[in-house]
């Protein structure tokens, strides 16, 4: 009888420990039920909303994030005409950002963006650098950046810096170092022992050389000069100079520290 009760809360303890870990996988990495109802919505959501296109499905997978399936639609024809789908685990449709990445031509700002970063990342992350930098990196500026919160405000950048996302063509080539000069911000952190706007003069004079040397363009950058951390993470001064959108044009010898004066942020 003894023998009988023991199997039977072995069963039971068997069952829960199976239970338990379904929960805790399908928690992580979604169920095959599921999956398949996602695939066979996502398809013929495909098949009928974007008749007539050559989109496919690439890939579904499961965050364990927000509990949700994500569908990569692709265009084996166009780099920049792709988008996802969201699914619950009972496959019913949650949103589509097809007319935001595609129609928006997000996907084009993204893929120029990433050429621009790249183009920086060839002198900033290069063995020869020779500032202190864990911060560094070129962004493209477009007009989704600009925010007016009330009429007749003045815009966080400046309208002639930006590349209007509505002009972009899928698919379209462009000149990385034209889109650079136009609208190329860079975003420098050196540490250093002399933190002085005169020292700060010295990089920017010398940071600008190395881009033009390497064929890197931009209209602005954001730098920001400070003594290195301490293995604790103090600094052995808090002297700080810090500029924004400081012009690629107002980086030149003569007049410098007093231009890096009236623009450092106290």
């Amino acid at each position: 009888m003894k023998k009988k009760s023991y199997r039977i809360i072995a069963l039971i303890a068997a069952l829960l420990l199976i239970i338990g870990l379904g929960w805790f996988a399908n928690a992580f990495v979604g169920n095959p039920i599921s999956k398949m109802l996602v695939k066979n919505t996502a398809e013929e959501y495909v098949a009928k909303t974007y008749a007539g296109t050559d989109y496919y499905i690439d890939e579904i997978y499961y965050s364990f994030k927000d509990g949700k399936y994500y569908v990569d639609v692709k265009s084996p024809g166009s780099i920049d005409s792709k988008f996802s789908l969201s699914l619950n685990m009972n496959g019913t449709l949650r949103w589509d950002n097809y007319e935001y990445c595609v129609l928006g031509k997000q996907n084009t700002a993204d893929r120029l963006y990433m050429e621009y970063r790249k183009l920086v990342d060839t002198v900033m992350e290069s063995p020869a650098f020779p500032f202190d930098s864990d911060i560094g990196f070129g962004d493209l500026q477009f007009n989704d950046a600009i925010e007016i919160t009330k009429p007749g405000e003045i815009p966080e950048y400046n309208p002639e810096h930006y590349i209007d996302k509505s002009e972009l063509v899928l698919d379209g080539f462009y000149d990385i170092a034209e889109l650079g000069r136009k609208a190329g911000r860079i975003v420098l952190y050196v540490y250093d022992e002399v933190v002085t706007v005169e020292r700060a003069s010295e990089i920017l004079l010398e940071f600008k050389k190395l881009m033009d040397d390497g064929g890197v363009t931009f209209y602005a950058v954001d730098m920001v000069l400070e003594s290195p951390r301490n293995e604790d993470g103090t600094r052995n001064s808090d002297a700080r100079v810090e500029v924004d959108e400081f012009l690629y044009e107002d980086i030149y010898e003569e007049g410098l520290v007093e231009r890096i004066k009236t623009a450092n942020i106290e």
